[in-house]
């Protein structure tokens, strides 16, 4: 097999290398993208509150003043919290009839004032968009949906060539057991190593191989969570079958929603708090800031999402209750680890490849890592160019 394993490797990897490096550098600048976007725009990502001790405006309300200066936007979110010192993010989806110039602007949450807006991955915009566009060019070339097909099925092949080169630095199996063979470990430990002193060739050579083996489990994390990503239901035909999963998506799917009056997005939110306090003390799990309240008009659902200690990410919590708009009746909820494994996976694989967890550390290593997929990318085919000159000079 081995000869197949390594005719699969070779083509997967020609086949991927120019996707992978530009996910790779893309990759490491989206590490840093909030201080990124910080140092390249501060008067719209940044602010500075009018006081010492000031205390931002109700966030409810700075919806009230977006809604009234889109009047022809559907703003169906609302963001419950902003990181200290950042503004405020909405977003402005439009109808088919009226169309918007930008769908999301920035707010400062102590003033209410509109510091900028934009739409989303367009580049002709401008540097306030030159973070998205990045975002675009790293899980779909900005090529759109066409894109994301292509890179959802990269990241497929990424998963499995993954266990395919994993397989290709064991060490060969001996036919018989000779005296004074090495045990197994010790014959697959040279493929750890790299030899400095052995030539370019053999240097290029053990940097791919010793490399895709410390790397590993970083690599494989990056390629899972990119099919979890650009092709969800692929993702979940293999995963569902073998992990529970909360049944959320299900259960909102089946929802028929309650007619009479809707709540009001304050009493939606004083109901999100209660649903959630309940939950929390039936899970016995901590809340630690409320998030997000969003609406969905065609469910009848709104959501509360806050960031508890069932959560992974430092930021933008997914802890979530799902409530009737009429009745303000729990429907469903969403814990992101804890509850389920399918679920835990899926939002450690996430923060993960997102580098949205334990802080500057975190990101500058997932940084290097993108750097390190490059590098991995460009060596494979360095090595496939040798042999196939080696080849061709023996012809």
């Amino acid at each position: 097999m081995r000869p197949v394993l390594a005719a699969l490797h070779r083509y997967a990897g020609l086949l991927m290398a120019g996707f992978l490096i530009v996910a790779g550098l893309t990759g490491s600048l989206l590490a840093w993208k909030d201080e990124l976007e910080g140092a390249l725009l501060p008067g719209v990502f940044r602010v500075t509150p009018p006081a010492p001790g000031a205390v931002p405006l109700d966030a409810l309300l700075l919806r009230e003043r977006v809604a009234a200066h889109f009047p022809q936007a559907q703003i169906s979110y609302a963001p419950l919290s902003a990181p200290a010192g950042h503004s405020m993010q909405f977003y402005l989806p439009h109808r088919d009839d009226a169309p918007l110039a930008s769908d999301e602007v920035f707010v400062d949450p102590y003033t209410g004032a509109i510091l900028g807006q934009r739409r989303w991955g367009e580049i002709n915009q401008g540097l306030i968009n030159l973070l998205p566009f990045i975002e675009r060019l790293h899980y779909a070339l900005a090529l759109g949906d066409t894109g994301l097909l292509i890179f959802g099925l990269i990241a497929i092949l990424w998963t499995v060539d993954c266990f395919i080169g994993a397989a290709l630095t064991f060490p060969a199996r001996l036919k018989k057991r000779a005296p004074g063979a090495k045990p197994w470990l010790q014959r697959w430990r040279p493929s750890w190593l790299l030899r400095r002193h052995a030539g370019s060739y053999k240097l290029v050579f053990d940097l791919h191989r010793a490399g895709g083996l410390w790397l590993w489990a970083m690599l494989l994390v990056f390629a899972w969570s990119g099919v979890a990503f650009n092709l969800y239901d692929v993702y979940a035909a293999v995963m569902k079958p073998i992990f529970p999963h909360q049944p959320t998506e299900e259960v909102v799917a089946q929802h028929t929603p309650t007619q009479g009056p809707q709540l009001d997005w304050q009493a939606a939110r004083i109901q999100g708090r209660v649903l959630m306090a309940a939950l929390a003390d039936q899970q016995h799990f901590s809340i630690i800031e409320e998030n997000a309240l969003s609406y969905e008009r065609a469910l009848g659902l709104y959501s509360y999402k806050v960031r508890s200690s069932r959560d992974v990410r430092e930021q933008k919590g997914l802890t979530t209750v799902i409530f009737d708009a009429a009745s303000g009746k729990l429907v469903t909820s969403w814990l992101p680890t804890g509850t389920a494994s399918g679920d835990t996976i899926r939002s450690w694989i996430s923060a993960l490849h997102m580098a949205s967890m334990w802080g500057w550390p975190f990101k500058l290593f997932i940084c290097a890592m993108g750097v390190a997929v490059t590098g991995l990318s460009v060596t494979g085919v360095l090595i496939w160019r040798r042999k196939r000159q080696g080849k061709l000079k023996r012809t």
